[in-house]
């Protein structure tokens, strides 16, 4: 059973770092293709970040370029989401998903996904 497991959500000020991690079990890490989502209250679920196999093609939603970091860790079977310069419009329960196969657009959907977390919430708020 495929199971994706994130961790590191809370609550901060504006201006603030975190870094979201999800854990990667029962399907082979290294098959796997990672975004990162993201689902503010009373909107559509919207893709932060993707990031091929081998790590080296990393796509960002426009609004978090520069400040958010996608990166993956073979060793520990493992996505994180570095999150620099956090502003109250990144408040949202934030998800990670897998699928086995590229996806097949720029900007990913979440139907494209297969595997997905339960979220973890990231607050910021003065």
């Amino acid at each position: 059973q495929v199971q994706l497991v994130e961790s590191g959500g809370g609550l901060l000020q504006p201006g603030a770092s975190l870094r979201l991690s999800c854990v990667v079990s029962g399907f082979p890490f290294d098959s796997l293709y990672i975004g990162w989502f993201r689902q503010a209250p009373g909107k559509e679920r919207e893709a932060v970040s993707y990031m091929n196999i081998g790590g080296d093609i990393t796509h960002y939603k426009r609004a978090v370029r520069g400040r958010f970091t996608q990166s993956r860790d073979h060793a520990k079977n493992s996505v994180h989401l570095q999150m620099n310069n956090l502003k109250p419009e990144d408040t949202a329960v934030y998800f990670c998903a897998g699928v086995d196969r590229p996806v097949p657009r720029a900007i990913p959907l979440p139907s494209d996904f297969d595997y997905w977390g339960v979220g973890t919430q990231v607050t910021v708020s003065s």
